[in-house]
């Protein structure tokens, strides 16, 4: 028996399987944190106890799920499961759903291509933030090949003609093409980054985050990318403010940057229009 199905339906079902692939995602980006902090390949070997080294079958690595029926804890050696897994597996799982409603649509091929793109970003960006904020480091081997894989991608898209944000949903360039935009966008943001690191010596900002912020401005372009720097340095603030009042830090004390950099690009990549629209009525 056939059923027809309606749009509503339908746009549940894909926010749905891509929430899914979310979570298995998230999965292998804790992977890969893990091993690049270890220097363990992640791309051979299989998935093992962090602290008894005692590989984990597969009925215990279902995301999320078998975190809490393993209430907690390794199967063997009964050592606590850090809560990372499950939240980066969730995070995942939830911004893989947004760019399934954002910028995909089952019926237009550009899309499928559009939504490739933005999940390989929201990918890199994710391993960078966990890294960071664990080990105060932005790790090269997630970086550089990010770089590479948006170049690429933003060179496909200036060819087949598809700007202005890829799949007509926003924001990621403005001007006359994402390569030069993209290349506006980071050269605009280095620049401002480096003036900070030279000046300080490397006490308010590190060359990690400058080389990251290269990154950022090839993903969203001019001017895009104002908007991230100031929503990092705003949200930076803020979570600053609350551990010096919380007296978790001191005001010497040093946070690392690049997850508000990350959150800043995520939020304008997601809704750039609607921001740079609610800020432009509050002078209307």
């Amino acid at each position: 028996m056939q059923y027809n199905c309606d749009s509503t339906g339908q746009d549940s079902m894909i926010i749905l399987i891509f929430f899914v692939f979310g979570l298995i995602v998230g999965s292998f980006l804790n992977v890969v944190v893990y091993r690049l902090n270890v220097a363990e390949s992640f791309v051979t070997g299989r998935s093992h106890c962090t602290h008894c080294k005692t590989n984990i079958a597969w009925y215990d690595n279902i995301p999320v799920i078998s975190f809490i029926l393993l209430k907690f804890r390794c199967r063997n050696c009964k050592e606590k499961i850090s809560w990372q897994y499950p939240l980066v597996e969730i995070f995942t799982g939830l911004l893989f759903a947004l760019i399934g409603y954002k910028f995909f649509d089952a019926t237009v091929v550009a899309t499928w291509v559009s939504a490739i793109y933005y999940l390989g970003i929201v990918s890199f960006l994710l391993v960078i933030f966990v890294y960071d904020f664990l080990y105060m480091e932005i790790p090269g081997l997630a970086l550089w090949p990010a770089m590479g894989y948006v170049i690429v991608f933003n060179l496909f898209f200036d060819w087949v003609g598809l700007k202005g944000g890829i799949g007509g949903q926003g924001g990621v360039g403005i001007l006359d093409g994402l390569v030069y935009a993209g290349t506006l966008g980071a050269v605009v943001a280095f620049a401002f980054f480096f003036a900070m690191v030279a000046i300080s010596k490397e006490k308010w900002m590190g060359m990690g985050d400058a080389y990251l912020v290269i990154l950022l401005g090839l993903i969203l372009g001019w001017p895009n990318i104002l908007l991230a720097l100031m929503l990092a340095f705003s949200l930076g603030a803020i979570f600053g403010v609350v551990l010096i009042l919380a007296k978790q830090k001191k005001m010497s004390s040093q946070i690392p940057f690049a997850p508000f950099l990350v959150l800043g690009t995520l939020i304008t990549m997601l809704w750039y229009d609607q921001i740079v629209d609610w800020y432009m009525r509050l002078f209307v």
